[in-house]
């Protein structure tokens, strides 16, 4: 009986605590969202009087010529981009790190490892971009994700690569697989779990990135959200129902993508480490 009690309690509390935690201030930032001007300026946690979510979300969009649809684009562009080239890039490393057993697997590991723990340097960064010529530019935002974001990739596909096993590549040399037919039509396929946990992390942490992209890519021309939503903010303080109209849009994709890749981020996860 004290098991079943405390198991009971114990999903009620923690239900409770997300529902506080989770829930309440994204009902915060809807009900603030979908008031008039002066009801809003009130920040209080209540109904609106009267709805005005769909002509704050207009007011939004067409505010400085529709410069939010250029920063979802750009945001999403720089997305799809880094995330397919880091799925790409950490697979191969992965799988040349688990599978090619030589003595410099040893120090390139260190440097994955120093990727981790070494904090990035921003002004050695800037003086290397304004000398490659991609200073300011969306190419050279996603080539900074993609540098700082591979080694935590790599650890991953490597951890998950000693699931797989070795005879599924000899029996693929056999018939006559070359290096690349082996890696993208029988490895890549069984690693759908990690490579899910890999896109879903990385999306949301460069969709939703602030700081490198005000480092890296200040101006307009390619304001990202999260750039869109700072600038918004200092321009925009007493019209907090449509800043918090922002930050409802910006907010929803992200959500909507962990909520239904939750379980496979999980998966992906403890695969390799459990089995490794």
């Amino acid at each position: 009986m004290r098991n079943t009690a405390w198991r009971w309690g114990g999903g009620i509390t923690a239900i409770a605590l997300s529902i506080v935690v989770f829930i309440v201030p994204f009902a915060f930032i809807l009900f603030i969202a979908a008031k008039s001007q002066q009801e809003a300026s009130l920040l209080q946690f209540t109904w609106p009087t009267e709805w005005q979510l769909w002509e704050n979300i207009v007011t939004v969009f067409q505010t400085r010529d529709f410069l939010l649809v250029t920063a979802f684009i750009n945001s999403t562009i720089l997305t799809v981009v880094s995330v397919a080239a880091l799925v790409v890039l950490a697979a191969m490393v992965g799988f040349v790190l688990q599978r090619r057993r030589s003595r410099w697997n040893p120090f390139i590991n260190a440097l994955v490892l120093a990727g981790l723990i070494i904090p990035p340097a921003v002004v050695p960064t800037i003086w290397a971009m304004q000398t490659l010529g991609i200073f300011k530019t969306l190419g050279g935002l996603i080539a900074v994700h993609i540098a700082f974001g591979l080694p935590f990739c790599i650890l991953l596909f490597t951890a998950f690569m000693s699931t797989v096993p070795r005879e599924l590549d000899e029996a693929a040399i056999i018939d006559g697989a070359g290096p690349l037919r082996l890696f993208f039509k029988v490895i890549l396929p069984l690693l759908r779990p990690v490579m899910v946990t890999v896109i879903v992390v990385q999306s949301l942490a460069i969709f939703n990135d602030f700081t490198y992209a005000l480092y890296f890519l200040p101006g307009d021309e390619n304001a990202t959200v999260q750039l869109l939503l700072y600038t918004f903010s200092a321009q925009n303080l007493s019209q907090w129902n449509l800043l918090f109209t922002n930050i409802l849009l910006i907010t929803i994709p992200p959500l909507l993508m962990y909520i239904f890749f939750n379980r496979q981020i999980v998966s992906g996860m403890t695969s390799g480490a459990v089995k490794g």
